[in-house]
């Protein structure tokens, strides 16, 4: 069976879960084959092949945490040069998407991105895209070389699938271009203790309907009774009720949750590119007509200062 590298997303040897959903996707076309770069690589082992790595290639150097993506770009094609794999995933971050473009042009091949499923064909990889705002769904395959596909957080399964794991290391030549952007300070972000909005498996939003940053502390208490993450609407940061880091939409961050609660937010198609992919889509609006209802799984039609606290309060004790 031909081998799918796959593009290791780590903090120090902590695996990420979107790199976990990428093993789970690898499997079906090939025989995953981690590529683990910088510190804490190594560590990486043991959660790769407990998810089906057969093998993983690690190199820990500098640069990876000195300079921008090229050293990764370079590590990349180090293994892409020695294993000639049938595909290459990296997860559909806003670096993965730069590292998979400058390794497919490297490579002289075609790239796709934002896929959210991954199937073997006749003539190799088909991806699933959500194309249009998530008005069409495409299949799309790459006509030339190996395919170097993104994927989004949330678009496959985390299976355990034990695998041989063995670690090997990679034998990287850093280019003359991977010192050229240096990386001179960095300044950790303040944590909310919630996971990260784009890899949640549960969003919580809140819109215009919430009606000031005061009230933010409604759609907060409900992401914590669950264990989300919270968005905002365009609406609502363009208002400074919450942090422009937090909105979902076309000109915000795009999920893809397996639960997804929008609160007074009306769906225009802005905020709709950013979420259609959920998997389930829960809605409360006071206004019956509000177009999020042409979209949803379940609607609640009612004023959120009255549904949102008797939700998490109803959640809350059922946790009890």
């Amino acid at each position: 069976m031909a081998e799918v590298l796959v593009y290791v997303d780590h903090v120090d040897g902590a695996v990420r879960k979107p790199t976990l959903e990428l093993l789970t996707l690898a499997r079906r076309i090939g025989e995953p084959v981690a590529v683990a770069l910088g510190a804490g690589a190594a560590a990486t082992a043991g959660a790769l092949a407990e998810h089906g790595a057969v093998k993983v290639l690690t190199h820990e150097a500098a640069e990876y945490a000195d300079y921008l993506v090229v050293p990764k770009v370079d590590a990349l094609q180090a293994a892409y040069d020695a294993v000639s794999p049938a595909a290459v995933l990296v997860p559909s971050s806003a670096e993965g998407k730069e590292i998979a473009a400058r390794l497919a042009l490297r490579i002289g091949s075609g790239v796709i991105t934002d896929a959210v499923d991954l199937e073997a064909g006749d003539e190799g990889p088909v991806a699933t895209q959500s194309a249009f705002a998530a008005s069409f769904t495409t299949k799309t395959r790459v006509a030339k070389g190996t395919p170097v596909i993104t994927v989004k957080p949330n678009s496959a399964p985390v299976e355990a699938a034990p695998a041989a794991g063995s670690v090997e290391a990679l034998d990287v030549t850093f280019s003359a271009q991977a010192t050229g952007t240096k990386v001179t300070a960095r300044t950790p972000r303040e944590s909310t203790g919630r996971p990260e909005l784009t890899e949640a498996a549960i969003v919580v939003s809140g819109g215009r309907g919430v009606n000031g940053s005061e009230n933010f502390g409604l759609i907060e208490s409900l992401a914590d009774s669950l264990g989300a993450a919270v968005g905002a609407s365009r609406a609502a940061v363009d208002a400074g009720w919450y942090p422009h880091t937090n909105q979902v939409g076309q000109t915000g961050k795009s999920v893809s949750p397996q639960l997804y609660i929008a609160n007074g937010i009306s769906g225009a198609i802005q905020h709709r590119a950013g979420m259609q992919t959920s998997k389930t889509i829960v809605a409360v609006n006071k206004d019956a007509e509000a177009p999020i209802f042409d979209l949803v799984d379940y609607g609640v039609v009612g004023d959120l200062f009255d549904v949102v606290p008797q939700l998490t309060e109803e959640i809350n004790s059922r946790k009890g």
